[in-house]
């Protein structure tokens, strides 16, 4: 039941996202399903390997190297899915720090206030 709730705001943040920011476009809410789904995907798998391949350039930028990271995974999820799109780096740059942003606040709402136990 988490998992799928998560999912579903996963997919609305990624809406909010493409309202708030017009480098990304989202076409539909199932092309944020998947979208969400497969960005998801990505951070779990291929995520943890960038970071720590890239952990001496994070170290010498003081930790800014992960804004790039997520924004790869961002534009990658992006390239994956043909339900959403992004117009460049800097776009899945400014759209992820958004989505990151939103991620924050779903994830808050969901363990303090619906899943407290």
């Amino acid at each position: 039941m988490k998992l799928l709730l998560k999912w579903l705001c996963s997919a609305a943040a990624l809406l909010a996202v493409a309202y708030l920011y017009k480098g990304v476009v989202v076409t539909s809410f199932t092309g944020a399903l998947i979208a969400a789904a497969v960005l998801g995907a990505l951070n779990t798998v291929v995520r943890p390997i960038l970071v720590l391949l890239t952990l001496p350039v994070t170290l010498v930028t003081l930790g800014l190297f992960l804004f790039v990271v997520n924004a790869l995974m961002f534009w990658a999820a992006a390239s994956l899915v043909s339900g959403l799109n992004v117009a460049g780096f800097g776009a899945a740059l400014i759209g992820s720090l958004i989505y990151s942003v939103l991620q924050l606040a779903i994830e808050f709402v969901l363990e303090r206030l619906l899943f407290n136990k």
